[in-house]
C-alpha cells in the first residue's frame, strides 16, 4: 500500500508547477521587445496540390547542431523568400504570398530576449539511436475533466492528420509544417483538415483523476511509472473544420530529404471560434534564461489513444532557429507547442507563452554514425512578426513579442 505521505508530496510538486514563486528573489521574466514587421506584398494563385503523402516526418541530414550553428545567416532576400507562404484554403484553392520585411536588424546581439550571450561553447548533446523515451517515461497522462479543460492543457488539440497543435488565437492552431505538407506537396487530408478538442464524459470522472495522480505519485518518488490502458469510452473529441492553412515557403523545397526543420511551423485558421482560453506567442529565450531550463508541452501521442500527454524537460543544445531538447514523446506529439512559464513585469503576474513547436526527431550524420536529435523550432523574431500577424491580421498588433 502506498504511503499517506506521497499525497503531500505530489501536493508540493503541483504548488512548484503550477503557483507562482511568490518567495523568488530573482524571478526570470518575459523581456519584451519590438520586433519587425513582416506584411504580405503579392498574393498569387498556385496550381491545385495533389495531397498524395500521409502526415510523416523522416529527416536525413548530414547537418548536426555544430553544422547549424557554423551556418552563414539569410540574407535580408533569403529571408523574405523563406518566409513567404503558401496558403491551402478548404475548397482546394492554393494561393502563395510574397512578403517585405521592415525594420529588421540582421545583427543577433541587438536582441535581449533571443540572444543568449553565451561565449560559444555548448552542452554535449544527448544522442539517441531509433527510440524516443529516455530509461524512464518521463510523460504523464492527463484525464479527468478537472484537468483536461484547465489552462494549459486545455489549449493542446489534435489534427485530423495525426498530429498535435495549441492553440493560439480564437480561431487559430499553430502546429508543424510536416503535419500539412512534406515538403512536396500536401498531404492525405490536409484539404478536409479538422481540429479535435478532447473533452471528458461525465461518467465516472472521479476515476480518472485518481488515475492522473497516481500516475503523477509514481513519478514523483522516482518509481515505476505504468501505463494504463486509457478506457476510450470516458473521452471523445468535437471536431472543428480548417478554413486556411498557411506553410511558411521556408519548409517548401522540393525534396523532402533535404529540409531543415527551422521551418517547420504553420498555422491554421478554424472556420467558427472556439470557447477555450489560447496561448500567447512569445518570442524564444535563450535556454539559458529558462526557469530551470525547462521546457513544456502536450500533445496526443499515437502510444497512448484518447490521452492528452504531457511532459517537461531540459533544454539542450539550441542554435537560432532550433532547441534539442530531451523530452519524451513519441509519433503524434509533434506540432504540440512547446511553452514555458516567466514572470511578465508589465501585468506583474506568470504567465505561459508558446515559444516554439515541437517538430519531432532529426536524423543527422555525425562522426560517421546516424544520431538522433530531439528538436524544437524555436519562435524568432521574425517568425513571431509573421505569425502574429496571420492570426490579428495587421501589424499594429504585433510589434513586441
Amino acid at each position: 500500500m502506498r504511503s499517506r505521505a506521497a499525497v503531500p508530496r505530489l501536493t508540493f510538486f503541483l504548488f512548484l508547477l503550477f503557483l507562482p514563486l511568490a518567495l523568488s528573489s530573482s524571478r526570470p521574466q518575459w523581456v519584451l521587445q519590438r520586433v519587425p514587421v513582416v506584411l504580405p506584398r503579392q498574393t498569387m494563385a498556385q496550381p491545385a496540390p495533389h495531397f498524395l503523402s500521409p502526415a510523416r516526418l523522416e529527416v536525413s541530414s548530414r547537418c548536426d547542431p555544430e553544422c547549424h550553428k557554423r551556418a552563414p545567416r539569410p540574407s535580408y532576400w533569403d529571408l523574405q523568400d523563406l518566409l513567404a507562404y503558401e496558403t491551402l484554403h478548404s475548397n482546394g484553392q492554393l494561393t502563395e504570398t510574397a512578403i517585405g520585411i521592415y525594420g529588421y536588424n540582421p545583427n543577433p546581439n541587438t536582441s535581449p530576449a533571443y540572444s543568449s550571450g553565451s561565449s560559444g561553447k555548448s552542452e554535449r548533446s544527448h544522442v539517441r539511436r531509433k527510440r524516443q523515451i529516455f530509461g524512464h517515461d518521463g510523460r504523464f497522462s492527463i484525464a479527468g475533466q478537472n484537468f483536461l479543460l484547465k489552462f494549459p492543457f486545455s489549449v493542446s488539440v489534435k489534427l485530423s492528420t495525426g498530429c498535435s497543435g495549441t492553440l493560439v488565437g480564437n480561431r487559430h492552431v499553430l502546429t508543424a509544417a510536416h503535419c500539412v505538407h512534406d515538403g512536396k506537396n500536401y498531404v492525405k487530408g490536409a484539404q478536409k483538415l479538422r481540429v479535435g478538442f478532447l473533452k471528458p464524459k461525465q461518467r465516472d470522472a472521479h476515476l480518472s483523476s485518481s488515475y492522473f495522480r497516481t500516475n503523477f505519485t509514481n513519478h514523483v518518488e522516482g518509481g515505476p511509472a505504468p501505463y494504463i490502458q486509457p478506457t476510450n469510452d470516458k473521452m471523445k473529441f468535437q471536431w472543428i473544420r480548417a478554413k486556411r492553412t498557411h506553410v511558411p515557403k521556408g519548409w517548401i523545397k522540393g525534396n523532402a530529404n533535404d529540409i531543415g526543420m527551422d521551418y517547420d511551423y504553420a498555422l491554421l485558421e478554424l472556420k467558427k471560434a472556439h470557447k477555450r482560453s489560447h496561448m500567447k506567442l512569445g518570442v524564444s529565450p535563450p535556454a539559458q534564461r529558462l526557469p530551470g531550463r525547462r521546457v513544456h508541452f502536450s500533445g496526443f501521442d499515437n502510444d497512448r489513444p484518447g490521452q492528452l500527454v504531457y511532459r517537461f524537460c531540459r533544454a539542450g543544445e539550441e542554435t537560432s532557429d532550433l532547441l534539442y531538447q530531451h523530452c519524451d514523446a513519441q509519433p503524434g506529439a509533434s506540432g504540440s507547442g512547446v511553452y514555458a512559464r516567466m514572470w511578465d513585469g508589465r501585468r506583474r503576474r506568470w504567465e505561459r507563452k508558446v515559444i516554439g513547436v515541437f517538430s519531432g526527431h532529426q536524423w543527422v550524420e555525425r562522426q560517421g554514425a546516424s544520431q538522433e536529435f530531439n528538436v524544437a523550432v524555436r519562435i524568432t523574431p521574425l517568425k513571431y512578426a509573421q505569425i502574429c500577424y496571420w492570426i490579428k491580421g495587421n501589424f499594429v498588433d504585433c510589434r513586441e513579442g
